[in-house]
This record gives structure tokens, sequence and C-alpha cells, in this order.
């Protein structure tokens, strides 16, 4: 009996590792579909893919395109952290969004790795981003046209919200890029209707029932580690991410790519 105990024990340990090792690669295409009245009705329908902390996982390159293929998206918003800045790879970062953006056009902010860069490197990226056809949206905004009405997509660079409103101009619907979930404060109060964000990696461990278990700026169980959080007139969707930094593995914890359905919703 305390051999079939040992064989149990040990299966399921292997089992248990096997399955956090093939989730750590096994890539997820979700979609989302937000409906606002706030959406002129030229934009219903409009397809966002969303993607953050790729943290130079140059082996889920080819998942990460085959997502974005299969999601046919509109537009493609990068939430920061294309790079780990513990073990910089300009490259891998510049073949994830050369593929990118033969699918959609492209949209990127700064995250608070590529912030740590020494400046050289830092050039380097966002002059490679440029080349590639990307879009960098540190501090700034840009019109989005379909069906003779825009909306905004404004970018934040990573560091003090306080004063992210300002950024943007535009009085109809807004959609920020920001990096970091946790001041989601500032942006319901800049009056963001929508707020894709990254950072939080998942919680990095999913624990069934509870959540992310940690996460960076907020500690442990963050609030929003993962999906969307309504927010008086702000919604805001919060990516897995794809690659890992300081911790080298995740728990239940799929890499995603976010396909956002933006609806009108009628009166």
């Amino acid at each position: 009996m305390k051999k079939l105990w040992k064989f149990l024990v040990l299966a399921l340990l292997c089992a248990a590792l096997f399955w956090a090792l093939w989730a750590n690669t096994a890539m997820q295409l979700n979609t989302i579909s937000l409906q606002d009245a706030n959406l002129p009705a030229g934009f219903d329908g409009y397809r966002i893919a969303h993607i953050s902390d790729f943290h130079n996982a140059a082996n889920m390159t080819d998942d990460v395109l085959e997502s974005l293929e299969a999601a046919k998206p509109d537009i493609i918003c990068i939430t920061g952290d294309l790079i780990d800045s513990r073990l910089t790879n300009i490259e891998a970062a510049l073949n994830l969004v050369e593929g990118a953006t033969k699918i959609a056009p492209c949209y990127y902010i700064t995250g608070n790795h590529e912030s740590r860069l020494k400046l050289e490197a830092y050039e380097s990226l966002l002059d490679g981003l440029t080349a590639k056809n990307v879009t960098v949206l540190d501090d700034e905004q840009v019109m989005l046209d379909r069906n003779g009405e825009q909306i905004a997509l404004v970018g934040h660079f990573w560091g003090d919200t306080s004063d992210v409103g300002s950024i943007s101009d535009f009085d109809g619907y807004q959609i920020l890029l920001s990096h970091q979930p946790e001041a989601i404060d500032d942006y319901v109060a800049a009056g963001y209707n929508l707020v894709l964000s990254g950072h939080a990696h998942g919680g990095q461990f999913r624990l069934l029932f509870v959540g992310g278990l940690f996460a960076p700026g907020q500690g442990l169980f963050p609030k929003y580690d993962a999906g969307v959080f309504n927010q008086e007139n702000t919604a805001m969707v919060v990516s897995r991410g794809i690659g890992n930094s300081l911790f080298p593995i995740r728990i239940n914890n799929r890499p995603e790519v976010i396909l956002i359905e933006l609806k009108y919703l009628t009166a």
C-alpha cells in the first residue's frame, strides 16, 4: 500500500510539473466584447488586439503572431515591456513587431522595463520600432477614423499618472494605453472610456477562486491582475502578458493575446 501511495504522489507531482511547463507556453486568444453608448456608431464592431509584457520571449513569437492572425484586428496595441531590462534582446522584440505590422497597424507605449534601459539601447529600440512602422505613443495621441467618425488613441509613457488627462485634447471617445493598472483612479478621473494595461503578469501564480498572488505595483493578491475592470464610465482591460521577468515561471496563468470587440450600445 505504501508503494502505491508513493507512486500516486509521484505521478501527481509529475503531472503537475508537466501541466505547469505546458501552461507557460500555451498561448490563449481571449475575446472580450465591450458595449459603450459613448462609442461612435461608426466604430461598432471595431477590433483591437492587445498584447503586453513580451519580455524577450522569442520562443513565443510564432504563437503570438498566429493568435494575432486569427484575431483579425483593425489595430494592434502593445502596452509596454516588449523587452526585459535584465536580459535585453531588442532583436527579439523587433522580430515580433515586424510580423505584427503585417497583420494590422501597431501602436506601442513604453513600460517600466524599457524605461530602465540605458539611453543608447532605448533609442535603438525606438528607432527599430519606427523603422518597422510601429507608432510610438509616449504621451501622445492619434486619431482613428472609421465610417466617417473618429476616436482618440492615447499613449502614456511609464511613470507619474497624475496628469494623464492632459495628453489628450479630444472630447469624444478615448482609448488610453498605459502600462500601470494600479493607477485606474487617475484614468477614471481623466475621463478615459477604455484603458488597456499590463504589468501585473496576471498575478504570476493564479489561485483558484482567489486570482493572482502578486503583482508589481500592487503587492500580494492584486486587485487589478487580469481581465476587465469597470469603474464609473471607464473600462480597463488588463493583459496577463506573454513572457516572464523576475519569476521565470507562471502557474495557472497562460500567456494571452486579447481581442477586444467594441460594440455601440443603442439607447
